[in-house]
């Protein structure tokens, strides 16, 4: 199975250098899309309900202290499978043009990050994993 900084250095592969906390967004939609499409998730690092958003605490190691992410040197883009690739692409073609503002202001409006971080005030830190079985059955209402 791929791992999260597969899917990360995909990502930059694709669009080059991006803030983290976008890296961290597409990372998650493209866990949770896989999820749906695939049946399957792309990676099994956990993702956590932070306050700004779902982050990948393995991918947060990767590129913490970096505002903009050019390269995640453990990441492989030949661990990820034509299908996984596909995903991923998709997930691009919707999320990829939009700012790290507005993925972060969509997290917080969907439900897998809103009962991760039940109790919890806004702004203040968590790291409750979101599931992701949360995720499946959020986004596979849409």
């Amino acid at each position: 199975m791929a791992s999260v900084q597969d899917v990360a250095a995909y990502i930059l592969h694709k669009l080059g250098p991006v803030t983290a906390i976008k890296l961290q967004k597409l990372v998650y939609y493209s866990q949770a899309w896989s999820l749906v499409w695939d049946e399957e998730p792309l990676f099994e690092d956990e993702i956590q309900a932070w306050a700004n958003g779902p982050v990948s605490p393995t991918l947060y190691e990767a590129h913490r202290r970096q505002f903009k992410v050019s390269v995640i040197s453990d990441g492989n883009l030949e661990s990820l499978t034509p299908s996984q690739r596909e995903t991923i692409d998709k997930v691009l073609e919707f999320y990829g043009d939009k700012s790290s503002q507005w993925l972060s202001d969509l997290t917080h409006q969907e439900s897998p990050w809103l009962e991760a971080r039940r109790g919890l005030a806004p702004g203040q830190p968590g790291n409750c994993e979101i599931t992701t079985a949360s995720m499946a059955e959020y986004y596979s209402s849409l």
